[in-house]
């Protein structure tokens, strides 16, 4: 089993957008992850799709230095989730020299690959001989 771990800091996009983004794609295959992350019209989109591209290079690394094979097609979004970041406060200046506080929100984004193991596989057909 490959496990594989990709994590951004620090990017400035508010945590509720990235999480509405990092929802479409948990518990999907990497692959499809990729196709829908590219479509997406959400903004938050690009940097969640260069994570999970980032996140099978290193699944890909990881295999090749424990000498074992990897199927990319078997890899699939385990965990993903999204964290508030530092907030950036800045002022507006408003009418009658009144200052107005705006919150420039950053989040860290954390998404886990890894391939299926066999209890996962069990699980699975269970639940599609149930359907």
């Amino acid at each position: 089993m490959v496990e594989s771990i990709a994590r951004v800091r620090h990017i400035r996009v508010t945590p509720q957008k990235a999480r509405r983004v990092v929802n479409m794609i948990r518990g999907k295959q990497a692959a499809e992850a990729l196709a829908i992350l590219k479509f997406a019209p959400q903004g938050a989109s690009e940097p969640v799709y260069k994570l999970v591209a980032s996140a099978m290079a290193n699944a890909r690394v990881k295999a090749d230095n424990e000498n074992s094979y990897l199927d990319e097609q078997d890899l699939f979004v385990a965990q993903a989730f999204v964290d508030d970041g530092a907030t950036l406060k800045r002022f507006q200046p408003r009418a009658q020299g009144r200052a107005f506080q705006i919150l420039k929100r950053t989040s860290h984004i954390t998404i886990v690959l890894s391939t299926p193991t066999d209890a996962h596989v069990e699980q699975a057909s269970k639940k599609a001989g149930k359907k």
